[in-house]
């Protein structure tokens, strides 16, 4: 969901959104094990988002009008889980494909909702409640997203992994994540990160043979669920169609790690053949801090 990055430029102030409140979406129970979970191990958590006004068909549709063209896709639903390229799209309208959802058979996904003020204020809110117990284990939440998938009944979202931390709350619906675990490079060669981190697409190469690996994870509306970062990752859409808000952020730690990515990529090309980066909570500052001189210093791109 993200691309190239410049480090902490990105930073938002959560407390502009802070009203003293107590929390209204993820109760204290949900929190808790939120913290006690964060950031690698997968889990569901309750939340209480459910028939939000802002996240209806209709409201989403208006949404779709606003976002720059970049920021949508929608495609057809009916996809294997491994893809090749860029699906074939439905020949109706994005405000279409979402107001028939229940019968266009597509997928749809709206990116940087908090381009609209309305659902940066949304987004804010949400990771507020949740800031501290990302911010005591990876440092400091930066760059907050909002992403939103309407889906048909049965649509399936490929295999691919993110840079990002996520919690993706199921609005209306149902759909099943099977998650594989993150950094494992049977799922996800290091090279693929390496290119990932350098601007390549972040689609994997399904083999049938991954499947007795997977996790399967499922939720329904009032539920959410954490997904790491760089877990690979497939979803399908449950009978009925499907709405679903991922809310993501990055961290000291995330940049961490896709910079010893990218050092690593450069190590590669002299001939090298260097560790994977360490999975949370081990460090990578030192190839991170080398890879970060090397982009300043204009030697890498």
């Amino acid at each position: 969901m993200d691309g190239p990055h410049d480090f902490h430029d990105h930073a938002f102030d959560l407390d502009e959104v802070s009203d003293g409140t107590e929390p209204t979406v993820f109760g204290q129970a949900a929190r808790i094990h939120f913290a006690a979970n964060y950031p690698e191990t997968p889990h569901i958590l309750d939340h209480q988002m459910s028939d939000h006004s802002s996240l209806t068909l209709d409201a989403l549709a208006n949404l779709a009008g606003e976002l720059p063209e970049g920021s949508i896709e929608f495609n057809s639903g009916d996809l294997p889980i491994g893809v090749d390229g860029k699906p074939e799209a439905t020949g109706l309208s994005i405000r279409d494909t979402i107001r028939h959802i229940a019968t266009s058979n597509s997928w749809a996904v709206l990116k940087n909702i908090e381009q609209s003020p309305t659902y940066k204020t949304l987004l804010l809110s949400l990771l507020d409640e949740i800031k501290p117990e990302i911010e005591a284990k990876t440092g400091a939440m930066l760059r907050p997203q909002g992403f939103i998938f309407i889906s048909s009944p049965n649509a399936v979202t490929p295999y691919h992994f993110d840079p990002e931390h996520n919690i993706l709350l199921q609005l209306k619906g149902s759909k099943v994540m099977t998650q594989f675990p993150a950094g494992d490079a049977r799922f996800a060669p290091d090279q693929v990160h390496e290119g990932y981190h350098s601007g390549g697409a972040r689609e994997l190469t399904w083999q049938d043979q991954f499947a007795e690996y997977g996790t399967e994870l499922a939720i329904k509306a009032g539920q959410a669920l954490f997904v790491p970062v760089m877990a690979p990752h497939f979803v399908r859409n449950g009978a009925t169609s499907s709405i679903s808000l991922s809310i993501t952020w990055r961290s000291d730690w995330s940049f961490e790690e896709a910079d010893a990515r990218g050092f690593n990529r450069v190590l590669r090309k002299a001939g090298l053949n260097p560790r994977a980066p360490l999975r949370w909570p081990g460090s990578n500052k030192q190839k991170a801090y080398t890879y970060r001189a090397l982009r300043k210093l204009g030697l890498v791109g």
